[in-house]
């Protein structure tokens, strides 16, 4: 618990003097905390929120139209998983294809508390060209030179409700804020009620501001980049 306490001051006073120094953030918080703190003796692979459920052997499929042409995503979540830092977690293998082409290989690391919180503990994640791997940049592991696991997906959404993501300084600084709740999300495949929306910031890219839409028992179903309109929408749920 002295760990856990450690780790939710030291994230409160980074992200404190990231929002203070960096004026070029609309719609960040100044306080992105761990609420409640961060306790891995409690943490556990079996992913059940309803707006973030990780059963094994479900895959998610999404495509997005770039200016290079058709991405599409595979999202896998497998029986596997990982010990991070002690913690036991759900391994998720995240893929993304352009054109047919594998550019970037990720494996993401995942638990739960017993209030419901969704924690991110890290990623493995390469881009790839040609088959060849590139880099392995944005890659950490919560207790790894710094890095810090971050929510998620809190256990109670409600508007206004912020919490940072994670937290791997200059390479991994994700925040989210719930912005809807009961809200109703139409897309090619399905209309979906009762979704929330949250607004997805990074101190690390003032540009970034996007919309997700995450839908009972379902996920994530729709990412919309509000600078540019390009969205990401759900294609198909299969379990296997």
């Amino acid at each position: 618990m002295r760990t856990s306490i450690t780790c939710a001051l030291l994230l409160l006073l980074v992200a404190t003097s990231i929002t203070a120094c960096d004026s070029n953030v609309p719609t960040v918080p100044v306080f992105v905390t761990y609420d409640p703190p961060f306790n891995p003796a409690t943490l556990q692979a079996n992913i059940t929120h309803t707006y973030f459920p990780l059963t094994p052997g479900t895959v998610w499929t999404y495509e997005e139209l770039t200016p290079d042409g058709l991405e599409r995503i595979v999202v896998e979540v497998l029986a596997e998983t990982r010990e991070v830092a002690g913690i036991t977690t759900r391994v998720v293998h995240d893929q993304v294809f352009l054109n047919d082409d594998l550019i970037e290989d990720t494996f993401d690391w995942y638990a739960q508390d017993p209030a419901g919180n969704v924690w991110y503990l890290g990623e493995d994640s390469k881009e790839i060209q040609n088959g060849q791997v590139l880099n392995m940049a944005g890659s950490w592991e919560h207790g790894v030179n710094g890095a810090m696991a971050g929510i998620v997906m809190p256990a109670s959404p409600s508007v206004g409700q912020a919490y940072q993501q994670e937290f791997y300084a200059g390479q991994a600084e994700d925040r989210g804020k719930v912005v809807g709740v009961n809200e109703s999300v139409t897309i090619a495949m399905a209309t979906y009620a009762n979704c929330i929306r949250t607004e997805d910031t990074t101190p690390l890219d003032p540009s970034v501001l996007e919309n997700k839409f995450y839908c009972p028992g379902v996920g994530t179903v729709l990412e919309v980049d509000l600078a540019t309109g390009t969205r990401v929408e759900l294609q198909a749920v299969e379990t296997q």
